[in-house]
């Protein structure tokens, strides 16, 4: 297949080999010749910076400055602090000859100054420059498509990471390193081991975090001995997986990084499909965690069977039960996910969960039952804050999830130890997601519902309905047939601590229409609902409504 063509960039040297330079000569920078042309532009004014963004060609008749050696100093500070490529100075009406002070002047930037000694006709040059970059470009927006296509189809037939190396390096010419995480590097070409060694012990020290931080996409890029070194993370669901590294012995364009991407992207692709399948392979071997969970397995003895040699240190170490509900965003353009989609969806979440409970130093155990994945998670470093840690990884696996338009509601069972325990975790953290809907929130540990932990013990449901009747009767009937919103006043008035300024704030209305409801509170409860017994009761009592009727937004 056709590779990248290196010569789609334009240097100043090549321009002067093109027809309508035949007749110029260079007066100063010869050192700068190897300096790229981007575009080609006409400049007779004295100010004209924001009219650069770098790497043009400069054509003048020295209008703007004519022989007046202040004026064409302030001239050639512009260029130079904007990086163009060259100057290029028609001799004729406004200048005969070039002061020896500008060509010294010149010569100490680097900035190469061609002279026209007659008439030239800048609409041709432009032309003529703007025609070949263009077409250059194109050729190498078509190259680049090839290669392109060439990665997806490797992806797509499973080839491997070393073809994908092997096309990365023929289509830059550069020398390729790639440094897995948890693997062995890869030189191509293959070089000797003491350069080998040289280079990873370069690389090594601009690797974040030894290579396993998060997946961040942008490369990283340093200068070393007079190459040019690109580090390229590879990775997906928020981890690094390796990193590809490319040494050039020239300054890198667009291309090269547009290559390199595609390069990157191949490889997570691939492995991202191997993830997958040990994902689904792991899954497979831990579908007795549901029976653990569900308390058909009640022995020691056979629990040992299933995990192995790992089970006296798991069993003595702190966990969580973490159920995690996953669904598409609602709405037209989010349809909920196909029967058949549901497994994928969930060994996908799987994956990354596996993945950042891991960096947070918890050894997870997962199974997942239609749309709800539930982790067993091992604290690892149970001398560090687990819960902080846990807010991370839940945290992160929002974030994830949400760029993939899918929400999680995540319920957090209290820290347990020894597996014949995992149950009563296992209860807690239902409990907890099923409030979801009533408090609002997409992440509810069980040890911070307060006294939803009793009000979820009692049984009796008729008894919660005589509570919330006996404290609450009036108000729900005055609700009901007036159609006002006396509950919920009541509720964050009595979570406000009393505070009318702060109840009318989060109710959004006047300190008036507060007054007012107020008054048909205490008229309906009685004038001594805010004593502490009857007070407490209320928010029992509204707390018991709210998990009675968890359709209810209060």
């Amino acid at each position: 297949m056709t590779l990248l063509n290196e010569d789609y960039q334009l240097t100043v040297q090549e321009v002067l080999g093109r027809p309508f330079f035949q007749h110029a000569h260079i007066a100063a920078g010869r050192n700068g010749l190897h300096r790229t042309v981007r575009w080609v532009h006409i400049i007779e004014v004295i100010q004209f910076e924001e009219l650069l963004q770098g790497g043009e060609m400069i054509l003048t008749t020295g209008a703007a400055f004519k022989s007046d050696t202040a004026l064409f100093m302030t001239y050639l500070n512009q260029l130079v602090t904007n990086n163009v490529s060259c100057l290029c100075i028609e001799m004729g009406h406004y200048l005969t000859a070039i002061p020896e002070p500008w060509i010294a002047a010149a010569e100490a930037c680097q900035l190469p100054l061609i002279i026209f000694p007659q008439a030239v006709r800048f609409i041709d040059i432009t032309q003529d420059i703007h025609a070949h970059i263009i077409n250059q470009h194109h050729k190498a927006l078509q190259d680049l498509e090839k290669i392109s296509r060439e990665f997806h189809r490797m992806t797509l037939s499973s080839q491997g990471v070393g073809h994908v190396l092997g096309l990365l390096q023929s289509s830059t010419k550069a020398q390729v390193i790639y440094v897995p995480t948890d693997g062995q590097p890869r030189f191509v070409p293959q070089t000797g081991s003491r350069e080998m060694k040289e280079w990873l012990d370069v690389v090594s020290g601009r690797l974040p975090d030894g290579g396993n931080s998060r997946h961040a996409g942008a490369p990283a890029v340093f200068d070393w001995e007079g190459q040019t070194v690109i580090v390229h993370p590879v990775g997906a669901m928020g981890k690094t997986w390796a990193h590809i590294v490319l040494i050039l012995a020239r300054k890198p364009q667009e291309y090269e990084y547009l290559i390199l991407d595609s390069a990157s992207l191949s490889i997570a692709q691939d492995l991202l499909r191997k993830r997958y399948m040990e994902e689904r392979k792991l899954y497979s071997q831990t579908l007795w965690v549901d029976d653990l969970l569900h308390l058909r397995i009640r022995d020691e003895e056979q629990i040992k069977v299933l995990i192995g040699s790992s089970f006296k240190q798991l069993n003595e170490l702190p966990y969580y039960v973490i159920l995690i509900e996953f669904e598409s965003k609602a709405g037209e353009d989010h349809p909920a996910l196909p029967s058949d989609g549901v497994e994928s969806a969930g060994i996908h979440l799987s994956l990354a969960a596996r993945s950042v409970f891991e960096q947070h130093t918890f050894h997870p155990l997962l199974t997942l039952k239609n749309n709800r994945l539930v982790v067993v998670a091992f604290d690892k470093a149970p001398k560090r804050p687990a819960k902080e840690r846990l807010q991370h990884v839940l945290a992160s696996l929002q974030l994830l999830k949400a760029e993939e338009e899918m929400e999680l509601t995540i319920g957090v069972g209290q820290s347990n130890r020894s597996f014949l325990q995992a149950h009563q975790s296992y209860q807690e953290a239902l409990q907890a997601i099923s409030l979801a809907p009533t408090l609002q929130s997409k992440v509810l540990f069980y040890d911070e519902l307060g006294v939803y932990q009793l009000l979820f013990h009692i049984a009796d449901k008729q008894l919660l309905q005589s509570f919330v009747r006996t404290y609450l009767g009036p108000i729900l009937d005055h609700d009901r047939l007036k159609g006002s919103e006396l509950l919920r006043t009541l509720k964050v008035y009595l979570d406000s601590d009393g505070s009318k300024q702060i109840a009318a704030q989060q109710l959004f209305i006047v300190r008036q229409s507060l007054y007012y409801r107020l008054e048909k509170i205490e008229e309906l409860l009685g004038a001594d609902y805010m004593l502490p017994e009857k007070r407490l009761a209320l928010q029992v009592g509204i707390r018991a409504y709210q998990l009675l009727h968890p359709e209810t937004k209060l």
